[in-house]
């Protein structure tokens, strides 16, 4: 019994590698074509086209691995993005998903990937409309956010977010500072595309925030 249970232990501990380098995999696949449809992709139509593939893909990625949090984060950022590009009430329903993604990606790993989760949870919060239409909350946004920051407190997401956040709320000092941390934040080796255009629209925002304080 002994001999068969080290057995069944030592193929487990062959296994296991495998399955959580598969999982990466994936999840590498999906950030990867995220920024290539994000930013390298100037043709709105074959953006939303390419984006909502990926969410498919996204799709089979958790149903394979319900019990990671990873996909999770991914599929929900991936529908995210698509909402934002689609509009409308069908962006809604986009949304709604996402978050329930997010919230379960939470319940699993809330610190997988950084604080991915709290850091795209929290985006969502303040760019969806209230109620009755939407799910929008001020306090939840700035919650999550700032959850995102005691897990990855110079991650290049969670400032850029965090400032976005603040300048919508005209609280451009504050605002400035965390875009300013978010472009020191350090590069992501294998996410030079994502930082890139990243970067590009830390940049933006950071221009528009002291727009308004100068007058």
């Amino acid at each position: 019994m002994k001999i068969l249970t080290l057995a069944i232990f030592g193929a487990l501990m062959m296994v296991q590698p495998v399955y959580a380098d598969a999982v990466d995999d994936g999840v590498a696949h999906l950030q990867q074509q995220w920024a290539v449809i994000n930013y390298k992709t100037p043709d709105p139509k074959v953006q939303l086209e390419k984006m909502a593939a990926l969410a498919d893909e996204a799709d089979q990625l958790t149903a394979a691995n319900p019990n990671r949090a990873e996909p999770l984060v991914w599929s929900a950022i991936i529908k995210s993005t698509e909402a934002g590009m689609k509009g409308g009430m069908g962006a809604l329903g986009l949304a709604k998903q996402a978050r329930r993604e997010l919230e379960q990606a939470i319940k699993i790993d809330g610190k997988a990937l950084d604080g991915s989760a709290y850091t795209s949870l929290g985006s969502l919060y303040y760019q969806v409309p209230g109620g009755p239409i939407g799910f929008g909350s001020k306090k939840k946004a700035r919650a999550n956010l700032q959850q995102a920051l005691a897990i990855n407190p110079d991650g290049i997401d969670a400032n850029y977010f965090y400032g976005d956040f603040l300048l919508r709320r005209k609280k451009y000092e504050e605002a400035i500072a965390a875009f300013e941390h978010a472009l020191d934040a350090p590069a992501r080796p294998n996410r030079p595309i994502a930082d890139e255009g990243r970067r590009k629209e830390i940049e933006a925002k950071l221009a528009e925030a002291k727009a308004k304080i100068a007058g």
